[in-house]
C-alpha cells in the first residue's frame, strides 16, 4: 500500500490529499529516509510523521482495506512516539484552551494583558 494512502486509512491524516502533500514536503520519513507518496509500505516499517510541534512515530503492523474507524486503527499500526514528543503535544494543547465563562462579554483591555501574559508562560 501506498504511504500515503496508508496514512489516511489509519486516520494520521484527514485526507489524503493532507498526507500526499506532508509527503511531498519531507514530513515523512520510513525507516529515517524522507519518502514521496507513491513509496509502498510493507509490515514492520517506522514511520515518522512531524505535525505541526512534534512528531509521531508509528509501526506498520497491517493494511486496511478502506478508511477504518478510530477504534480499529490499533489493529492495523503501534504508536511508538515517545513520551517527550506527547508532552510537547499536551503542552501545546493547553495553550490553546482558554475559555472564557459564558456571558462575560468581551475581554477587556486588562483581561487582555492577563491572557497574553498567561499564554507567554
Amino acid at each position: 500500500m501506498r504511504v500515503d494512502k496508508y496514512l489516511w486509512t489509519v486516520r494520521v491524516f484527514k485526507t489524503r490529499t493532507i498526507a500526499t502533500e506532508a509527503c511531498r514536503t519531507g514530513r515523512v520519513n520510513i525507516n529515517g529516509s524522507e519518502v514521496k507518496a507513491a513509496r509502498e509500505v510493507i509490515v514492520g516499517d517506522s514511520i515518522s510523521i512531524r505535525l505541526q510541534s512534534f512528531t509521531r512515530t508509528v509501526v506498520v503492523v497491517g493494511f486496511p482495506k478502506a478508511r477504518v474507524g478510530a477504534k480499529l486503527v490499533a489493529q492495523y499500526m503501534v504508536d511508538k512516539t515517545p513520551e517527550e514528543e506527547i508532552k510537547k503535544l499536551e503542552l501545546a494543547r493547553e495553550r490553546l484552551v482558554f475559555q472564557r465563562p459564558k456571558g462575560t462579554g468581551r475581554p477587556t483591555k486588562k483581561d487582555r494583558r492577563e491572557l497574553d501574559e498567561w499564554m507567554e508562560e
